[in-house]
């Protein structure tokens, strides 16, 4: 099989949506971090403490705040003036409060624990966790909106037309809305959305160089057990979305989800796929705005519908059995794959942020194959062979 396509600078299951190191010049402050939730500032550099290679930093805990602000911009880009920054901040943060009332509406006990954070850098973000509630077993959806410096060689990384130049590093805003959510019930599905936006400014030796931006995101459905219905429902919402600005977006943006969630040393899919995209900047801008918002606008009617048909079905200690064994799958691909999860771990990152995407219970069995024909197998092919679903 080919190897998934490249997805530069970000994230798209954990709850970490821009996983790369920042740096400035090497005799000032150098940063290394993962924008998830809360931030994790790396700075002070000791020759004693060493969390990467090349570099030795202190961690600095991000500031916890008391009460959600109005904006996480700074006042130099406006705090409501129009662009696109403040655009996607105001839709991150409507559509957080949508999928958190939704949630809570179908789970009917369960409430969100919110914190939220700033940053000495610049920007900040709001983590909202349900955890144990009567449907959901865990459930984050969680904002950030941040500013920072990436390095030259992760700039040349993601864009391949700056190779002839020998940029310094590259001041950038990143803002994203990222969520995974773990029903109890066996028959009700995992789901996952992530959709972000990226600015980079000219670099400081590069004058005059054009400002870079791109969008990213997507959606996916991770069941342990085929519903039909449930799958062709969840991605006819996809295509419907993609269908209103680009007939071609659902079929290469579900290929690419099904390449990207892939789980090499299983030869399987980590679930039943969806929509994934990234680097996307080959559309007007404005366009491309719409289409995330219509994404992010999606994943209610997407998903909601399906938990309230499963949450209460009947089932069994081998359904829940199964369920944890694919929840193990699920924790695999983001602990070995996920580019966001381990750069978070490998640079001493706030580990409840890092983490928070990894379901409170999940099963191992040794060599466990599930009888063929059978309703936990036709899942298991389904991840190995990704069908059409509509």
């Amino acid at each position: 099989m080919p190897p998934p396509p490249t997805a530069a600078l970000s994230s798209s299951s954990s709850l970490c949506l821009f996983p790369f190191s920042s740096y400035s010049s090497p005799k000032k402050t150098q940063l290394g971090f993962c924008p998830s939730f809360p931030f994790t500032r790396l700075t002070n550099v000791t020759p004693t403490r060493r969390l990467m290679t090349c570099s030795a930093v202190s961690i600095e805990k991000e500031t916890l705040i008391s009460h959600r602000p109005h904006s996480f911009l700074r006042e130099t880009d406006g705090l409501d003036d129009g662009s696109v920054r403040s655009r996607f901040q105001r839709m991150i943060m409507e559509v957080q409060d949508s999928v958190c009332g939704a949630l809570e509406a179908v789970d009917g006990a369960g409430k969100f624990k919110e914190d939220a954070w700033t940053r000495p850098g610049g920007g900040g973000g709001i983590s909202r966790v349900l955890q144990d509630g009567d449907v959901f077993e865990k459930a984050g959806v969680n904002i950030s909106v941040v500013y920072g410096v990436m390095p030259p060689e992760a700039y040349r990384a993601a864009k391949a037309n700056v190779t002839d130049q020998k940029p310094g590093p590259v001041p950038f805003f990143a803002a994203g809305i990222s969520s995974v959510l773990h029903p109890k019930n066996p028959f009700a599905p995992t789901l996952h959305f992530n959709y972000r936006y990226f600015e980079t400014d000219a670099p400081k030796d590069a004058p005059g160089a054009p400002r870079q931006w791109w969008f990213g995101g997507g959606t996916d459905l991770t069941p342990s057990y085929i519903f039909e219905e449930d799958v062709k429902h969840f991605h006819s919402i996809q295509k419907k979305a993609c269908d209103k600005f680009d007939p071609s977006f659902y079929p290469r943006f579900k290929k690419w989800c099904d390449d990207y969630f892939y789980i090499k040393h299983r030869d399987e899919r980590r679930g039943l796929g969806g929509i994934f995209f990234d680097d996307l900047n080959d559309n007007d801008q404005e366009m491309l705005l719409s289409f995330a918002t219509e994404c992010a606008n999606s994943v209610v009617p997407a998903y909601v519908p399906i938990v309230e048909k499963r949450k209460n079905t009947p089932f069994t200690e081998s359904h829940k059995a199964w369920q944890q064994l694919r929840r193990g799958r699920y924790i695999e691909f983001n602990l070995v794959y996920d580019r966001g999860t381990t750069f978070g771990l490998k640079t001493g990152g706030r580990i409840e942020s890092i983490l928070v995407s990894l379901p409170l219970t999940a099963r191992w069995e040794y060599d466990h194959k599930p009888e063929e024909g059978s309703e936990e197998w036709k899942l298991l092919d389904a991840c190995m062979n990704p069908k059409e679903w509509i």
